[in-house]
């Protein structure tokens, strides 16, 4: 597997406000940081190679992308201001919790993440530098639990979005990567996605999948009018990002492990 020495969470905000006291792994990153007034206290994705000003349709992507081109580690994760990975067991109260979401119809769309506002006791269960490496010395790759949804991924965008977008991907990976093809129908029919463009990986497998990602990513965009989406569909990119990402690793069939998400529901902002 080879000796990981050197390990980097990123954790992508979007506006300046509170920050987490953990591990010292993890760095804080301002994501579309080209796009705010005044120093927002944190490293911003703005320097040096970086596409900070697209990120009302990129999201944390634009943060994933400056940590792509700037920064060097033998193991790089992603992940966000209040949604880190967990290792460690949910406390007995709210696996308890979890039986009441199946008697009102929640145990699917809440599976895998952790619904939480208290910080005290979440924060010392966010996934550490030491767990990370022991988990790494067995996998290749750290992947949030998927999402299980109601219905097929494509029919699930088809109600969410608009079917042209996902119709758009299928094209460009036919024209582009047909080997692909076969792990995006496996995807889209079914009713698994891994959400939210968080990962933890080494750094081989970081850079493979980066340069496939964001190559998809720039194809797609290049054949869209951006400026057709508005509100919640602004984040476009995002959402296809996260479809890209389970087709990537469907297609890869790297050795991985998916962990819990812990999720802060509520967090101060100034």
């Amino acid at each position: 597997m080879g000796d990981i020495s050197s390990v980097k969470v990123y954790v992508f905000h979007y506006k300046k406000g509170s920050i987490l006291e953990i591990d010292r792994i993890y760095q804080p990153v301002m994501a579309g940081n080209a796009l705010h007034s005044g120093d927002s206290g944190i490293t911003g994705d703005d320097t040096d190679d970086n596409i900070s000003l697209k990120n009302p349709h990129y999201s944390e992507l634009t943060g994933i992308y400056w940590v792509w081109k700037n920064t060097s580690q033998d193991v790089t994760g992603a992940c966000h201001y209040r949604r880190f990975f967990t290792a460690k067991p949910e406390p007995f109260l709210y696996r308890l919790k979890r039986l009441l979401y199946i008697t009102v119809g929640l145990h699917k769309k809440r599976f895998g993440l952790i619904y939480t506002e208290n910080t005290k006791l979440f924060t010392p269960k966010i996934i550490n530098e030491q767990e990370i490496k022991e988990l790494l010395n067995k996998h290749d790759a750290i992947l949030p639990q998927t999402r299980k949804l109601k219905y097929t991924v494509e029919t699930h965008f088809r109600r969410y979005h608009d079917i042209k977008d996902l119709k758009l991907l299928e094209t460009i990976l036919t024209e582009k990567y047909p080997e692909y093809l076969d792990a995006f129908y496996k995807v889209i029919e079914s009713k698994r996605l891994h959400a939210n463009n968080m990962f933890i990986m080494k750094d081989s497998h970081f850079q493979e999948f980066m340069a496939w990602w964001f190559d998809v990513l720039f194809e797609f965009e290049r054949r869209i009018d951006l400026d057709s989406y508005t509100g919640y569909q602004k984040r476009i990119m995002g959402f296809m990002a996260e479809r890209l990402l389970t087709i990537w690793f469907r297609k890869k069939q790297l050795n991985c492990i998916e962990l819990p998400v812990i999720y802060f529901k509520r967090f101060k902002y100034e």
